[in-house]
């Protein structure tokens, strides 16, 4: 235990963030980092629990509860505590391929288990992992981890997001050959092209690639598997194909007017944002008008992580309004009585790029309990206005089979100006093109099918294995890394036999 009594002497700090006036004129970094000496005493607030629900993932009533990837958190917070950084690198990496990724963008689960937060404030875990990862770079700790024979087993991982990455890591740890294919031109999937750089700086992404590649890693650019590279040459050239392609397909808006122009899924507005922060030459940027937010009036439909990113995107492109739809109420200051520890809590906050917003117009950017009707468009067909109605939610139906639905509440009809439309929706599953020619049966939900529950990760095909997003469905960073490791193991074991990973 770091120190018995750490939790009733400190209190809970964090980093911090850069001023909101100051970070939305550019596409930087907006977290902070604290001192060592203030994250020993941080991590001195950590009881070692008994049982420690911070490091047990589960989905209690549909939310992450818990680290996916079991993070041994009381151990590297004592070793954090103790001033003995690197034993803490060693032994987050037993768990977390990618420290640094999760550290920054996950939404950390681990604190809402945290024990603490049954009556005082949760132990800073995310902040510390980041904080160990971070000096583990500057100290020169993570070097390639090149193994000492090769299998002479070839492996196709198709999709260089965390799950794929996480699996291609493991598996280069075995001595198997890997090699990634990426259809972007860059590796690192949402990682690169779905979180925008302040919040996930793609410097972060690149250099953890560059390790990979030195430890003998293949990645592969700019090739579509089933396009440039079949399924036939792939499982011809490879002794197993892993697809991490993610849940791709984005959930539509099916209503009047949608094809206006000016509606825009969200994933490709935030790639073409980060394209143009990443160009090596600024004046190789091409301007989209139709996807620029300067000067419009725009709306975002649907919360979430993505959502928010495209609040803070549209803020840093100067736009001349925002608002943003949430068709759920708004959440309680507090958690209600069905919402006990240790679930997710599901409380009213605002995260960056709300906060951003306020910080610009006043308020919370955010409607709740909204509804979308219509979009409106001018004679040369681009969008003009959007049309909603306020809904209440209501229990229907009977006999243990009651939900709730929305209904529309009369009178609350408005009509909002809008020219650029972003829709944050989520997303509906893989693309199926190439699950069809490698013969992969779907699920109902249209996530990929797999042998068996416990899953084996393996589809109905011999040799080719899914993870991520693709197999599970839209979900955190952190159960990506979860889900590549897991299929991983079962690859090893598919070629093998056996296998010695976690």
């Amino acid at each position: 235990m770091a120190k018995p009594t750490g939790f009733l002497e400190y209190q809970r700090e964090t980093p911090g963030e850069r001023p909101l006036t100051e970070r939305i004129k550019d596409w930087q970094p907006i977290h902070l980092h604290l001192p060592e000496t203030k994250l020993k005493t941080q991590a001195a607030r950590c009881m070692d629990c008994g049982i420690p629900f911070c490091h047990t993932g589960h989905i209690i009533n549909g939310m992450t509860s818990g680290c996916p990837i079991n993070n041994l958190i009381p151990e590297w917070n004592d070793l954090v505590y103790q001033g003995l950084w690197r034993e803490a690198y060693d032994r987050l990496s037993k768990t977390n391929n990618f420290p640094e990724f999760t550290g920054s963008v996950c939404p950390a689960p681990c604190e809402a288990a945290c024990t603490l937060g049954i009556s005082d404030p949760v132990v800073t875990i995310k902040s510390l992992e980041y904080a160990i990862i971070d000096k583990a770079f500057a100290e020169g700790w993570v070097t390639p981890d090149v193994p000492a024979r090769r299998t002479g087993k070839k492996v196709a991982v198709i999709g260089s997001g965390p799950a794929g990455l996480a699996c291609a890591d493991q598996l280069n740890k075995v001595g198997h050959n890997v090699t990634v294919f990426e259809r972007a031109d860059r590796i690192g999937g949402l990682l690169t092209y779905g979180i925008p750089n302040m919040k996930l700086d793609k410097q972060i992404v690149r250099r953890r690639v560059d390790v990979m590649a030195a430890a003998g890693i293949t990645f592969r650019t700019g090739v579509e598997a089933g396009q440039d590279i079949s399924a036939y040459d792939l499982k011809w050239d490879f002794d197993a194909v892993v697809l991490a392609t993610g849940a791709s397909q984005p959930r539509d808006l099916v209503v009047d007017g949608r094809h206006l122009s000016g509606i825009h899924f969200a994933v490709p507005y935030l790639e073409k944002m980060t394209k143009q922060v990443l160009a090596d030459d600024a004046s190789r940027i091409t301007h989209h008008a139709s996807l620029s937010a300067a000067g419009k009036d725009v709306i975002v439909i649907g919360g979430g992580d993505t959502g928010t990113d495209c609040v803070a995107s549209a803020l840093r492109q100067g736009c001349r309004s925002l608002v943003q739809f949430e068709i759920m109420p708004e959440p309680p200051l507090k958690r209600p009585s069905d919402n006990p520890w240790p679930q997710w809590p599901k409380v009213y906050k605002m995260d960056y790029g709300q906060e951003e917003a306020a910080a610009v117009y006043g308020r919370d950017p955010r409607e709740y309990a909204i509804l979308t009707k219509k979009f409106e468009g001018d004679e040369q067909g681009n969008l003009k206005v959007v049309h909603t109605v306020e809904v209440e939610w209501k229990v229907v139906g009977e006999n243990g089979r009651s939900r709730r639905v929305p209904v529309e509440i009369p009178g609350t009809e408005k009509v909002w100006p809008a020219q650029l439309v972003l829709l944050a929706l989520g997303f509906l599953g893989p693309e199926n093109p190439l699950l069809e020619q490698f013969g992969v049966k779907t699920a109902n939900n249209q996530q990929l099918a797999t042998r068996s529950q416990p899953p084996t990760y393996q589809t109905n095909v011999d040799g080719v294995f899914m993870a991520g997003d693709a197999r599970r469905g839209q979900s955190l960073v952190v159960w990506a890394i979860n889900e590549g490791r897991g299929a991983a193991r079962e690859v090893d074991r598919w070629l093998m036999g056996e296998t010695d990973l976690p």
